[in-house]
């Protein structure tokens, strides 16, 4: 499937990443990952992509996104839309794909195999483009959950269909792991020391 002589990028929409690797039951692990991938060839890229709630003080994601991007990652995000809905609920829209859809676009002379990690049928038309240009195309999500998070017409296209089930043992963080970052997060936050705060 993967050729080491190979240039790869991959481009993760997070939000779909995030939820399918929940309704699997695991964490992922990004430096993992990053390794897991530079061992199936040359690595050129990583882009993640994910829209921001912009007036929230404090988001759940800021902490991933600046340890992504101080760790070899290219983190593209945007600001998220809000709206309510008929019903009047609050809701969050936050579509990345035009911006994940350029990037692989522009790497097109320089990437032999693109793996997009999201099971959206909409990114069915990019892998379709990429092949066009004979480029080798991974999608990676699950069949394993129900309803299948990978949109059939997708799988279909791409060359290799990766089942992130299958990555868990290699991407995955362990329960030690889970047990012992949920830990520090309900730990207190350490008192001041002394006059000037330090």
């Amino acid at each position: 499937m993967f050729d080491p002589r190979e240039k790869i990028a991959l481009f993760i929409d997070g939000a779909n990443l995030y939820a399918t690797s929940r309704n699997l039951a695991f964490d992922i692990d990004y430096k993992k990952l990053l390794t897991a991938f530079q061992k199936r060839g040359y690595l050129l890229r990583a882009y993640y992509y994910t829209a921001l709630v912009e007036d929230q003080e404090y988001s759940s994601i800021r902490p991933l996104i600046d340890w992504l991007d101080y760790n070899g990652y290219r983190v593209v995000t945007k600001p998220a839309k809000e709206f309510t809905d008929a019903a009047g609920r609050r809701k969050i829209k936050g579509n990345m794909d035009i911006e994940l859809a350029v990037d692989a676009m522009e790497l097109i002379e320089t990437v032999d195999h693109f793996v997009i990690f999201s099971g959206d049928g909409d990114f069915r038309s990019l892998v379709e483009a990429l092949q066009r240009r004979g480029r080798k195309v991974s999608v990676v999500s699950t069949l394993t959950t129900q309803p299948p998070m990978v949109a059939d017409d997708l799988r279909r296209q791409a060359d290799h269909f990766i089942d992130l089930a299958s990555l868990k043992a290699e991407v995955g963080r362990s329960q030690a792991e889970r047990d012992a970052r949920l830990a520090r997060r309900m730990e207190p936050a350490p008192e001041p020391e002394g006059d000037d705060g330090y």
